[in-house]
């Protein structure tokens, strides 16, 4: 656990690259994938699926930035940023149309946008 600035708590997970997880994940704070994760993701920050990860899962998130593998349906409730090696897909559905995706990065599925102001 991180303590911010005005003495919040800001929690930050890591699941290291080697590790394999199945089943329901929830994260209070940010998240970093760096191994396998199968299964559904909630997470009230930001979700960062680094280089080495590979997610296939239904993810409910603030924002996502993907760098390696994903695999599924993702509601973010804000942005999405796909890197130069983010590999996305599935479908993304979005609250607003923030989605960000770098040269060589690539996006195959669905997009939605829900249109709320």
């Amino acid at each position: 656990m991180l303590n911010g600035k005005n003495g919040s708590n800001h929690s930050q997970t890591l699941i290291a690259e080697g590790t394999r997880i199945e089943g329901k994940l929830y994260f209070p704070g940010s998240a970093k994938i760096e191994g396998e994760v199968t299964g559904d993701i909630n997470s009230d920050n930001t979700l960062t699926i680094g280089k080495s990860g590979k997610v296939q899962s239904i993810i409910k998130t603030k924002s996502a930035i993907i760098s390696g593998h994903f695999n599924g349906d993702m509601y973010a409730a804000e942005s999405v940023d796909i890197t130069s090696t983010g590999r996305f897909t599935g479908n993304l559905t979005q609250d607003n149309a923030q989605l960000a995706i770098e040269k060589g990065g690539m996006f195959k599925g669905k997009s939605t946008v829900n249109g709320k102001s």
